[in-house]
């Protein structure tokens, strides 16, 4: 990774941080905040309704390891039902 002709010093060290997706069903409107604003596409709205009749989120396919645990869903839900937990780096 190269940034205006430099390169940082710790490179090697860098890593992309994981989370996971976590949703009160419950609690969800189905506003599509957390879907319409993830960076990374985790996240679709499901077919499926919880007991208010609304449509929640739910992972993508193949999408579950995409989560960068930057929390922007968590951020952006009026009804914090949404948020993500830091997984550990695999070794």
């Amino acid at each position: 990774m190269q940034v205006h002709g430099r390169t940082p010093l710790n490179i090697q060290q860098a890593t992309t941080p994981h989370g996971a997706v976590n949703l009160i069903l419950e609690r969800c409107k189905g506003c599509e905040f957390c879907v319409r604003l993830c960076p990374q596409d985790v996240l679709f709205l499901s077919k499926k309704t919880n007991s208010k009749g609304y449509h929640f989120p739910d992972i993508a396919i193949g999408k579950a390891e995409a989560c960068v645990h930057c929390e922007f869903c968590t951020l952006v839900c009026p009804e914090f039902a949404i948020f993500t937990t830091a997984l550990e780096a695999a070794s």
